[in-house]
């Protein structure tokens, strides 16, 4: 038996991805009490679990969307799952891009490589009394 079968969580978790990258679209922000905490939590259209949203994902929503959460509904994301440390241990975590646009690398114009100056001889020219070419020991 999957553990996630016998304990399942109202909240989206690294393992429903399977391994995939989910495009979605933020249908609702949202804060919630979990435990001991208030947390935001983010729903999205079709799909019935919300993801708990830490400060990670809600910087990068932010960089992409604004800072004020009304901005962010209607707008599209991919979820995926990166190995994160979490309490002292590295644990697959939900992580968020922008859905569907190329990254900021691939953006970024290309660059023409500068011309190489000439190779530059290093050590004394040829003929030099330093020119040895002697064995060195180790």
């Amino acid at each position: 038996m999957n553990i996630n079968e016998a304990f399942p969580s109202n909240y989206l978790k690294a393992t429903d991805l399977q391994g995939r990258e989910v495009p979605v679209t933020i249908s609702n922000v949202a804060m919630e009490k979990l435990g001991n905490d208030t947390r935001m939590i983010l729903y999205f259209q079709g799909k019935q679990k919300g993801m708990v949203c830490n400060k990670t994902n809600a910087f990068n929503i932010s960089m992409m969307y604004g800072e004020d959460t009304d901005g962010w509904l209607g707008k599209t994301v991919t979820l995926f799952s990166a190995w994160v440390e979490y309490q002292g241990k590295t644990v697959q975590g939900l992580r968020v891009k922008m859905g569907g646009m190329p990254s900021a690398q691939a953006q970024a114009p290309v660059q023409q490589r500068p011309a190489q100056p000439p190779a530059q001889q290093y050590g004394p020219p040829a003929g030099h009394p330093a020119d040895l070419d002697d064995e060195i020991p180790f």
